[in-house]
């Protein structure tokens, strides 16, 4: 390429002068048109990364870093390399990328040195170095608000937070949502600020470093910005995620007020739409708004049952009979906790068993059936056993009611009618069945004792928690616990539990998933070449984070939340 420009070998017989300034005038040729060369390659390239042909872009940066090397300017060489690097992390060969970025020493412009700091950051973040990626991004995040460039600032600001949250650096992932929100605020991007804001809020949550002040502080104004949200499916997310949020905080009208934006909004995805279904209903389960609750639940039942989405199914029963039976519709209460549980056994979720099982005992207690309530009791403690994550309250609460269901069924076996034909085999059959009922009584207190020994010294240290009470004391400390979002143990899930948005079917489910994912970017911008700066261009990097995991809601025993996703 570069004989091309050379000038004919004649005139060798010219002065020394003459020859030395026609090889400069020759050579200053050859420089300007690998120039063009190289710009040309170069806009191809990004043409190329906008289209999403990395393949196409290497191919053109290649060309690029070879004609670079022909000539002796050392800025459009660190320029190629620059370009180079990003697009070997873009094309997911980060480790390459990272080589041919070192190459590129920072140029004169602070700009540069930017934009060269977050592709540093996104490859080591590729190679999950997540320390020199957030030493990389922090240097980038500074640089970029030294330039007042905040939309930038955000991109970077919200990956330095994905790094923290990956070392499960909760507050440090809370200021950096924080701080993004704030800069594309200030840049004018207010529906990424809304988001940004979101998350900080969700973070704040998780972190126990913030006080409730602080927290609806941050949501109050992220609601404020959600106006600016333009696209559906994005708002919906929001809507739903901020109704969780607030459940976790105990404000439960500010959460149903969000369900109901969001619900509308919904409505062209059936599985987000059953999750908000659910939800609201909850909601106002939670709020004692019993007959609001009924159709919420019967919609998110039958639409799950739809979309094949049995445990969640069994969840919107279950549900809907605890609506019914504060209802005093009790028969139909009880025909609902079948209904879940047999959700339940179909899913093989040992949690929603048990609880499925006290619901019924205790809808066969009011309607005076102490004999098949001791029956649920029994099978409830017999399947709380195979949980792995059973509370000690929860047991000492299923021993409280067996044992009260055997103390009412001794009290009727005393009480009853004696014929006079047979009065003496009567008595004899009645003091059999005391005898068989004490037994049974004794047996459930000893349970008792044995578990409250046992939880002497963890009651202790935790008053006024989930194991210090017991009865129906202990049942309303222990729905009044709220889940933490990322404790986030996603995989289970109570009927005191509010479900965190999300798309993705129960794993027992054959329904195909949805994901819901924000997409990164890398910083694709080209360098200087031949003193004018190249068009930028981007391409996208997709980090996938969740956030995952729900936790139990405040609830007294006669308001108690019942199962949500």
């Amino acid at each position: 390429m570069a004989s091309d420009g050379l000038p004919p070998l004649e005139g060798h017989k010219r002065k020394k002068k003459s020859d030395n300034g026609s090889r400069s005038k020759g050579g200053n040729a050859n420089k300007s048109k690998v120039l063009v060369d190289i710009e040309w390659f170069t806009s191809s390239g990004h043409s190329a990364l906008q289209q999403g042909d990395s393949g196409e872009a290497l191919h053109c940066f290649k060309k690029a870093f070879k004609a670079a090397a022909e000539i002796e300017e050392i800025r459009v060489q660190r320029a190629c390399a620059f370009n180079l690097g990003a697009a070997y992390v873009e094309a997911g060969k980060p480790q390459k990328g990272l080589d041919f970025l070192k190459k590129a020493q920072p140029g004169e412009r602070g700009e540069r040195v930017a934009d060269l700091q977050f592709n540093l950051g996104v490859a080591h973040e590729a190679l999950e170095d997540q320390a020199q990626a957030a030493g990389h991004y922090l240097q980038a995040a500074r640089l970029y608000r030294s330039q007042g460039d905040g939309c930038s600032e955000g991109d970077t600001c919200m990956k330095l937070a994905r790094c923290s949250l990956r070392a499960k650096d909760w507050t440090q992932a809370a200021q950096n949502f924080q701080r993004a929100g704030e800069s594309y605020r200030v840049a004018g991007r207010l529906d990424s600020a809304a988001m940004a804001l979101k998350e900080a809020g969700s973070h704040m949550l998780q972190s126990g470093s913030f006080t409730a002040d602080d927290i609806i502080t941050v949501f109050t104004e992220c609601l404020e910005l959600s106006v600016n949200i333009k696209d559906q499916n994005t708002l919906c997310k929001l809507y739903t995620d901020l109704g969780l949020s607030f459940s976790q905080l105990k404000l439960f009208p500010e959460a149903a007020e969000c369900y109901e934006q969001a619900l509308p909004l919904a409505c062209s995805k059936p599985r987000r739409l059953a999750v908000v279904l659910q939800n609201l209903g909850a909601v106002h389960n939670t709020l004692s708004q019993y007959e609001q609750a009924l159709d919420f639940h019967r919609e998110a039942a039958a639409l799950h049952g739809s979309l094949g989405s049995r445990r969640a199914q069994g969840r919107c029963f279950s549900n809907l009979a605890f609506a019914l039976s504060q209802l005093e519709n009790l028969e139909e209460a009880g025909e609902n906790y079948l209904h879940s549980l047999q959700a339940f056994k179909d899913t093989e979720d040992f949690m929603g068993q048990w609880q499925a099982c006290e619901g019924l005992g205790t809808i066969r207690m009011q309607l005076r059936d102490p004999e098949k309530a001791i029956v649920y009791y029994k099978q409830a403690l017999s399947v709380l056993s195979k949980c792995k994550d059973s509370q000690s309250s929860a047991q000492e609460q299923l021993v409280n009611k067996l044992s009260e269901a055997l103390q009412h069924r001794l009290s009727l076996n005393q009480r009853g009618p004696v014929s006079r034909r047979s009065n003496r085999n009567i008595r004899v059959h009645r003091q059999t069945l005391r005898i068989t009922d004490r037994a049974e009584l004794l047996q459930a207190h000893q349970v008792r004792k044995e578990h409250v020994k046992g939880e002497m010294v963890d009651n202790d240290s935790q008053a006024g928690g989930e194991g210090s009470s017991s009865g129906a004391d202990g049942e309303q400390k222990r729905q009044s616990e709220m889940m933490t979002p990322h404790s986030h143990p996603r995989g289970q899930h109570t009927d005191r539990e509010l479900h965190e948005i999300s798309e993705q079917p129960d794993e027992h489910d054959p329904s195909p998933t949805e994901n819901c994912h924000q997409g990164e970017t890398v910083k694709e911008r080209t360098t200087e070449v031949n003193g004018e700066p190249a068009q930028p261009g981007m391409s996208n990097v997709t980090n996938h984070s969740r956030h995952e995991g729900a936790a139990p809601v405040l609830m007294k025993l006669r308001s108690r939340l019942c199962t949500v996703m």
